[in-house]
């Protein structure tokens, strides 16, 4: 079904429908009206002006009432590292396409809770098709350079958390909307894990996880959650008890 609002070639379209019907982290909104109507800002400019993410990480501190600002950072990086990796590699798996999801043409949008509003043009060419032995490396270009070693540097430029922590977080990041495309759409969840694996295993991602006999993803970091006052391990974390504070 056609969402509302959307405009563009029906291939892009449909594949924009399909990404919003997987979850909020995947959705990204087209509506020239949604455009207009409220604060949007480019995300490359996210990863260059401080001051929206420093205001990020001191709400996510204050949310999860914890005054450690290395904690508060973590997981501010984890949660928008998760935004930006689901819905390009989602439209990869599920479609054969790297979709021009660039910084400089995505926008987003602040919001009290939960994860940002993404909005994009979409243009009026469908998106161009990519060879498969060439997908991989296209699609880890878009992800992991222009937009995951960006946000890297971005928030190591505002609190001094481990590089290799905020990779981990990365890797978590894209195992887990990966994942979630094989749970949700079982036809393609044999490309799911195949990309996954090769992006897992490229540039700075190499070494950050495993993946064990049952397929069990599991990180070589922690994120610090357990740190928060109500917090715990996550289900792939390096830890299998917290360690002690």
């Amino acid at each position: 079904m056609r969402h509302a609002g959307r405009v563009g070639p029906p291939e892009t379209v449909a594949a924009l429908d399909d990404l919003a019907s997987l979850g909020p982290f995947f959705a990204v909104e087209t509506d020239p009206a949604a455009r207009a109507g409220g604060i949007w800002r480019p995300l490359a400019a996210l990863y260059t002006d401080p001051e929206p993410l420093r205001r990020r990480i001191v709400e996510v501190g204050e949310f999860l009432h914890t005054d450690e600002d290395r904690v508060a950072a973590s997981l501010t990086f984890q949660s928008l590292s998760a935004r930006v990796v689901a819905p390009p590699v989602a439209i990869a798996a599920l479609h054969g396409v790297v979709a021009p999801l660039e910084p400089q043409a995505l926008y987003w949008r602040p919001v009290p809770s939960g994860p940002w509003p993404l909005w994009t043009a979409t243009g009026e060419s469908p998106w161009p098709s990519v060879a498969p032995s060439q997908l991989v490396d296209r699609l880890a270009e878009l992800v992991i350079e222009r937009h995951l070693r960006p946000l890297v540097d971005a928030v190591r430029a505002q609190v001094g958390v481990a590089e290799s922590l905020l990779w981990g977080n990365a890797a978590s990041s894209l195992a887990a909307a990966l994942r979630l495309v094989g749970e949700q759409r079982p036809a393609a969840v044999h490309t799911a894990r195949a990309l996954a694996d090769a992006l897992l295993g490229y540039g700075p991602l190499a070494g950050t996880s495993s993946t064990g006999p049952a397929g069990r993803f599991r990180r070589r970091s922690c994120c610090l959650y357990y740190r928060t006052p109500e917090g715990g391990l996550c289900g792939d974390c390096v830890f299998d008890e917290p360690p002690a504070r």
